[in-house]
């Protein structure tokens, strides 16, 4: 989903069509700055890229006369949305349909002129960013304890269950590729590709992350067999939105403390943020066998949580 990033700009991931007509769909970070007038596009977020890399793309907004859904023209394209900028077409693919649709509302929205009519209040009032996400989103949210740690999630149960759906269509490129072909011995909790930091040389790169009931783990992409990693939930002990993450100056960033070590893990969105970190702490409470006792009854949200020693 498009979020504000700390320098008040609307960001986040999709996939577009660089060569016109092409139909291959190459996966960008793109930045809408209207203060500059630019929409701009680079390779992953500029937090992960070396210091000074450049764009790899970007439309000036005055060029933009219309954004609009291109499902119908490109049906083979899930989510797809076109920019009509001039005589070229640009074609982009969100990642799920209320993605695609907060996308579209935020491009026309930041290249929508209005001329106010004579007689009338010649102030002009700009929405901010946060205003305009607010605005379509609309959706409200609870704050639960899970083993210990405050997760925050959307409580807008229709709105979810359309992106559950929506993600199950494309969840088949998400699992690792030696297992999206063959039989699975275990289920997955959450897969997906997280930037993380390196223990010795704090460097940060993008890995694939295998979340089930055992363990998390991580590979250098979902093409690989072999882990990099290993980390036995057993390990860990909180799972929490970082608090350094102005000491780092790194967006959506959580953290995962274990018995040897800090991950500091950055997810591509605050929503994929939470998610992980809800993930994460749910598979410890499971595995801990929280709640189970011959006297089962269901929990209520009210209820403490203790976790054993």
């Amino acid at each position: 989903m498009p979020y504000v990033d700390r320098q008040n700009r609307i960001c986040g991931f999709l996939d577009i069509e660089e060569n016109e007509n092409s139909g291959k769909f190459l996966r960008r970070y793109f930045i809408l700055d209207t203060e500059l007038g630019n929409l701009l596009w680079y390779m992953d977020n500029p937090q992960n890229l070396p210091k000074g890399a450049d764009n790899v793309g970007f439309l000036k907004l005055t060029y933009i006369s219309k954004v609009s859904d291109a499902t119908k023209l490109r049906p083979k394209a899930e989510f797809c949305f076109v920019i009509n900028a001039g005589m070229r077409k640009i074609y982009l693919q969100a990642n799920d349909q209320q993605d695609l649709v907060e996308w579209i509302s935020v491009l026309n929205n930041a290249t929508k002129i209005t001329v106010p009519k004579p007689g009338e209040n010649q102030n002009t009032y700009v929405e901010t960013p946060q205003e305009v996400l607010g605005a379509i989103k609309q959706v409200s949210y609870k704050t639960e304890i899970i083993g210990g740690v405050p997760i925050t999630t959307a409580t807008q149960e229709q709105s979810e269950g359309q992106n559950e759906l929506d993600r199950g269509k494309r969840a088949q490129n998400q699992l690792p590729y030696f297992l999206s072909r063959g039989a699975q011995d275990q289920p997955f909790i959450k897969t997906g590709y997280c930037v993380k930091q390196g223990a010795v040389m704090k460097t940060w790169k993008r890995r694939y992350f295998l979340l089930d009931e055992n363990a998390l783990s991580y590979y250098k992409s979902d093409q690989d067999r072999e882990a990099l990693r290993v980390i036995s939930l057993k390990e860990i002990q909180k799972v929490q939105e970082c608090k350094q993450s102005d000491l780092m100056m790194r967006d959506n960033l959580f953290e995962m403390v274990t018995t040897s070590r800090t991950f500091y893990i950055q997810a591509d969105s605050p929503e994929d943020m939470h998610s992980w970190i809800k993930a994460i702490s749910g598979a410890i409470v499971a595995q801990r066998g929280l709640g189970r006792s011959a006297n089962t009854r269901v929990r209520c949200a009210s209820d403490p949580i203790t976790l054993p020693k």
